[in-house]
């Protein structure tokens, strides 16, 4: 868990869950605050009012436009205070969504496949896709992300500031088990917030809820604590590349975890196909190597 201790200058009351950095605390808010915008839209109308039965390649693909494109377009004309003064390649919300997209994008292209041949879900809704993946995943993947992952910003900066006084292992311990627990709690939300969906479908929704939530939590056990790096610490600003490098190190160990549960626990529920999940390799390449 890659800088899960750090130093924070002292701080006050109203900035214990805000980023000092302004562009990163503008960011942040931005996010916050625009993610109810496409919850409600996904989540409070089209799922309750059951758009989606009549929806078809191209109305999905637009939910996922219409959801992923304001988190780039609107930051370029709603510029913050603190963003006006630097270019736009220096600005938190750019560095945050390149991370996401780098690290979303692998996770749709390859890790869904380990949600197919060891979780036993399946997509059954009629979309374009990608490497058997459909598009409108990988765009609202990204939105969901952002939101979890500036979520989890807030809560663990709020978490150092309340353990700072402590010895540092005791540090360690307090935060590995908050960014456990949060990545189980996001997991499991995630899971239940679209179990009204039905052409998201599991073998066994039970045994996906329990088991396959630990599974998922991988993703961001990973994941919270190396977004929180991104121009956290005064006067360590990243560069694009640097974001670029870390979201790619991430997805590796992550990759590296999840492939480890296939060969080692394998599927957590009867498959059609589990043969083909225990054979060692990468699952989605025809004709493991053995």
């Amino acid at each position: 868990m890659s800088g899960l201790i750090y130093k924070t200058p002292t701080s006050t009351i109203s900035n214990l869950w805000l980023a000092t950095n302004p562009s990163k605390r503008w960011g942040e808010l931005f996010f916050l605050l625009y993610s109810p915008v496409w919850l409600t839209l996904c989540l409070g109308i089209i799922v309750p009012y059951k758009l989606y039965e009549d929806f078809m390649e191209l109305e999905y693909l637009l939910v996922g436009l219409v959801s992923v494109v304001p988190a780039f377009v609107i930051p370029l004309f709603l510029v913050g205070k603190a963003d006006s003064y630097i270019s736009l390649k220096d600005r938190y919300w750019v560095k945050a969504n390149v991370w996401i997209i780098i690290f979303s994008y692998v996770g749709n292209y390859f890790w869904t496949h380990y949600f197919f041949t060891v979780l036993g879900a399946s997509y059954t809704f009629p979309s374009w896709k990608m490497n058997n993946v459909p598009h409108t995943t990988f765009l609202l993947t990204h939105v969901c992300f952002l939101f979890y992952h500036v979520t989890s910003n807030l809560t663990l900066r709020r978490l150092q500031h309340a353990v700072a006084g402590f010895p540092e292992p005791v540090q360690w311990v307090a935060k590995a088990a908050w960014i456990l627990a949060f990545s189980y709690f996001i997991a499991y939300l995630e899971t239940v917030a679209i179990s009204n969906f039905p052409y998201y479908e599991f073998v066994d929704r039970a045994s996906m809820y329990k088991v396959g939530s630990v599974f998922y939590a991988i993703y961001f056990i990973v994941s919270f604590p190396m977004f929180l790096r991104i121009d956290e610490e005064p006067g360590n600003q990243w560069d694009l590349p640097r974001v670029a490098v870390d979201a790619l190190g991430a997805a590796m160990l992550v990759t590296i975890i999840l492939d480890l549960w296939r060969i080692f626990l394998g599927p957590i529920v009867p498959l059609s196909n589990t043969n083909q999940c225990l054979q060692p390799g990468l699952p989605w390449f025809p004709g493991h190597a053995t």
